[in-house]
């Protein structure tokens, strides 16, 4: 017989020894000075002699599975590049497996791509290797009907993992998270393993970035669409936005599959990084294993969906909707953004549904059912720091220019503007980009039209009317005199934390020519990041001494860092750092020998905390609780406002 190949010889042979009841393997090549194959030999699998451990450090013993068969079939090439048979023999030693069980043998062993797929769908939905090989063995009629073993099972889960994984990356990985923490202490990382101790999940954060979720992470964006690795894995982000309306990084991590298994242990570990802390408002796409992740770790956070992601996803599911009409999208978006008012939003649903023939669509009435996770008008009194959507409209290679010099140009500059005392008090508290937000809606009061409503002893109403907004609908407002409280039915306020226009108009109407400390948030101002952190408070709350200690020394490092690269650049300030650093040792010695003295512990949990519910910061107090400001701010923050973002 001739093969135009050596692999098309192979699987020749195997289906004979399939057919005889014997398993193959390849024995050995001749190749040529061209690298081509001359001459190669298949061998039955139970040919030569197991090699045998006379140590007496071998406790188990192993049977004897080559038994020096000499069934062999032998091919050449042959001047046409061709391969014919040089040499057969069918001499076996051993007894032969019946056909019924042949399939079991290792060569003869197959996983089909049917196979495969279903092995993927259960291990995305979190099912062990055993009890997947035994889902598959009882729907095929038992494990002798499987073509594959579990041991193929768990090898193809393994190759799948470390596909396309370079030699020695697993050390690399693990030798770049180390020399992180070396270089910082407060450099967090965490690492998964599998039941076969093979490497699976993997986050870091590093000291800023835990600082910044202390400050601005009562909202954080869980973003897993980046695939931009050579491995295929999705690549996740916690992200956020500062005072600045930048993006700022939480975390990352590099994940194995999109679980809820997985997402959980993620969750848990981003958790544990950031001392225990949790978002008010967690934004995602519309996956099941992240929903079902999140209930179970933040059960106290509001979960919102992307509307990025869910424009995506429509664009999938409703492709011909979108190519065949030019309104739709326009009247999607309406659904999504426009309303005011829940019985408008669903008379809205329900006649674009009709008008477009969507009865029966399946995808949209999933949709529907989520509804309080994405349309606005049922989340405008969540807070949401302005963010809709999980996709940051600035790539993050930009913003790194610009993370730079945002506090400083915040510190040195001031806007120009009317003598308006509101204007000018807001001015000295927002950083820029939010005074321009602030900006445009006191720019917007004198579009609005007011109209009393009601009144009583302790409250008033009004009805105001947007001139932008096009039509009589208008926005209930409320105001309470005595409190000087005003609250909209536009929610502004509640879903992004400045106050609207038409409170605004209202403030105004009742001759209040500043604005109330608690409405202007602590987190937009230029002193976000003044005062004690959360994160190095919540030592005094950990029970295990080690944690407190580990969690003490990481938040000095991070205290510390920005006087020690301050102090660094200047030899004045450097000589005052080691003057001042030698006394701090000598009090801490006492400190130390005092304690000694006394029989302390020498980590005493007391130390870590404070009882005190207020931050206070040069000038004015902010409450912790409510994270409100009031309106009298210092007039020079520089010396506070050098911190940059990397």
């Amino acid at each position: 017989m001739e093969f135009d190949d050596e692999d098309i010889a192979y699987e020749f042979y195997n289906r004979y020894a399939g057919d005889v009841g014997f398993s193959i393997r390849k024995f050995w090549h001749d190749k040529s000075s061209t690298n081509v194959i001359r001459t190669k030999k298949f061998v039955c699998s139970r040919e030569g002699f197991n090699k045998r451990n006379t140590s007496d450090a071998c406790q188990r013993k192993r049977a004897d599975t080559r038994v020096g068969c000499m069934a062999e079939m032998t091919i050449k090439i042959t001047p046409t590049g061709k391969y014919a048979i040089a040499s057969f023999s069918n001499t076996h030693n051993h007894e032969l497996i019946t056909p019924s069980k042949a399939h079991l043998l290792r060569s003869q062993r197959r996983m089909t791509e049917a196979q495969k797929a279903q092995i993927d769908i259960l291990n995305d939905s979190g099912v062990r290797s055993k009890e997947g090989h035994e889902v598959m063995s009882r729907q095929a009629g038992g494990r002798q009907s499987l073509t594959f073993t579990r041991k193929d099972y768990k090898n193809y889960l393994r190759s799948k993992r470390m596909k396309s994984i370079q030699e020695g990356d697993t050390g690399a990985i693990l030798q770049y998270l180390q020399d992180k923490q070396m270089e910082n202490p407060s450099f967090f990382y965490a690492i998964q393993v599998d039941e076969d101790e093979m490497m699976t999940n993997i986050f870091w954060a590093d000291a800023r970035s835990v600082l910044d979720f202390d400050y601005f992470g009562d909202v954080i964006c869980f973003d897993t669409t980046y695939r931009t690795n050579n491995y295929g894995r999705p690549f996740a982000l916690f992200v956020g936005v500062n005072h600045h309306k930048q993006t700022v990084v939480f975390g990352a991590a590099l994940l194995y599959d999109e679980t809820t298994s997985t997402f959980e242990w993620l969750f848990e570990t981003f958790k544990r990084a950031m001392s225990g802390k949790e978002p008010r408002t967690i934004l995602t796409d519309q996956c099941a294993a992240i929903i079902n992740a999140i209930g179970t770790v933040f059960p106290n956070s509001t979960h919102r969906l992307c509307v990025w992601h869910m424009y995506q996803n429509a664009a999938v599911h409703l492709s011909h909707i979108f190519q065949g009409s030019k309104t739709f999208k326009n009247d999607f978006g309406k659904c999504v953004f426009d309303f005011e008012e829940v019985d408008e939003f669903i008379s809205a649903w329900n006649k674009m549904i009709e008008e477009y023939n969507l009865n029966d669509n399946q995808w949209l009435h999933h949709l529907f059912e989520i509804k309080e996770k994405w349309a606005l008008v049922y989340g405008r009194q969540t807070f949401c720091a302005d963010m809709k959507s999980t996709q940051r409209s600035e790539s993050l290679n930009a913003l790194l220019k610009r993370y730079l010099h945002s506090d400083f140009y915040a510190s040195q500059t001031s806007p120009r503007m009317p003598k308006v005392h509101m204007l000018i008090q807001a001015s000295k508290a927002y950083t820029p980009a939010i005074f321009e937000i602030f900006r445009e809606e006191y720019d917007m009061v004198m579009g609005c039209c007011l109209y009393n409503n009601d009144h009583t002893l302790s409250t008033s109403e009004y009805k105001v009317i947007d001139s932008a907004k096009h039509g009589e609908h208008g926005f209930l407002v409320k105001f309470d005199p005595n409190e000087i409280k005003v609250s909209c039915s536009c929610k502004k306020f509640e879903f992004v934390g400045i106050l609207c226009r038409h409170a605004l108009k209202v403030l105004d109407h009742n001759n209040i020519k500043e604005l109330p400390s608690e409405y202007i948030l602590k987190r937009w101002t230029k002193y976000a990041k003044i005062g004690s952190s959360q994160a190095n408070r919540k030592c005094a709350n950990d029970e295990d001494a080690r944690v407190v200690l580990a969690r003490r020394y990481g938040s000095l490092c991070r205290s510390y860092n920005n006087i020690l690269s301050k102090a660094a650049e200047n030899e004045e300030a450097y000589a005052l750092l080691e003057r001042t650093s030698l006394e701090l040792m000598e009090q801490v010695d006492q400190i130390m020998q005092a304690n000694k003295s006394e029989g302390k512990s020498k980590v005493d949990r007391n130390a870590g905390g404070t009882s005190t519910t207020s931050e206070v910061i040069p000038n004015f107090t902010v409450s912790n609780e409510n994270d409100q400001m009031p309106s009298e701010v210092p007039n020079d923050p520089s010396e506070n406002l050098q911190d940059k973002h990397f």
